[in-house]
């Protein structure tokens, strides 16, 4: 049986049920790296923070071994690769997964050790996918 994530889904409710969780998330996010806040220089963060708001549903699905956001998780790699409009070193993915369960233990009050585990192992299923394609 293939592990689909749900209670991940069910904690990124959570958090976004509670007001300012994307926002809360790009605060550590940029403070986690010298060469994190240039990257978003010229970053339009209305439709940034959508794209991520998107982008974190697409990813616990794309962990979850979904196949209906193949062609998402591949688009979303592709913009973030080497030759993509917005590429990021492979090397920065673990302060983005630090950064976001930051954020989640700050906004899902259900968060615990063994959720935050299964987020990491999820979210690095999907780095390592845009690793690949960087």
């Amino acid at each position: 049986m293939t592990d689909t994530f749900n209670d991940l889904q069910q904690s990124y409710g959570r958090c976004l049920a509670r007001r300012g969780f994307i926002e809360r998330f790009y605060q550590i996010f940029m403070a986690s790296h010298p060469d994190i806040e240039p990257m978003f220089a010229r970053t339009d963060f209305q439709k940034q923070r959508l794209a991520l708001r998107r982008g974190i549903s697409v990813a616990i699905l794309h962990a979850g071994g979904s196949a209906i956001v193949t062609r998402t998780c591949a688009q979303m790699a592709e913009v973030h690769g080497r030759q993509g409009r917005a590429p990021v070193p492979p090397a920065l993915y673990p302060y983005w997964i630090d950064s976001l369960l930051v954020a989640v233990a700050e906004f899902d009050e259900d968060a615990d050790e063994t959720l935050l585990a299964r987020w990491r192992a999820a979210m690095q299923r999907v780095c390592e996918f845009f690793t690949h394609h960087y």
